[in-house]
């Protein structure tokens, strides 16, 4: 299983932007074979801080999922409006509720 954790900067002038491609990235990512989870979530204390949340059940559906068409989509929307983007990806070998 692989986690993503991911934290993206923009520009506020370019929020609704965002918000947008990010709504139809999340829609169809979730839809993908492999996908467990994929959110993208609104940072409660700056306006210009996006958080992204991902669960893939390995690499090839990570994969799969960099090549999909809403990924360039969604790139293509956002272009100049993100400052800057940390991911930073886990490989998970067991998981469970956290006590």
């Amino acid at each position: 299983m692989l986690i993503i954790n991911g934290v993206i900067t923009i520009d506020p002038s370019r929020r609704a932007d965002l918000v947008a491609a990010a709504i139809a990235m999340q829609q169809a990512s979730q839809k993908e074979d492999g996908c467990h989870h994929y959110v993208f979530a609104a940072d409660l204390e700056r306006e210009d801080v996006f958080h992204l949340a991902e669960k893939w059940t390995d690499q090839a559906a990570l994969d799969t999922h960099f090549a999909q068409p809403q990924m360039a989509t969604f790139q293509a929307a956002i272009k100049g409006a993100v400052r800057g983007m940390q991911a930073t990806k886990y490989e998970v070998a067991s998981e469970g509720p956290v006590r």
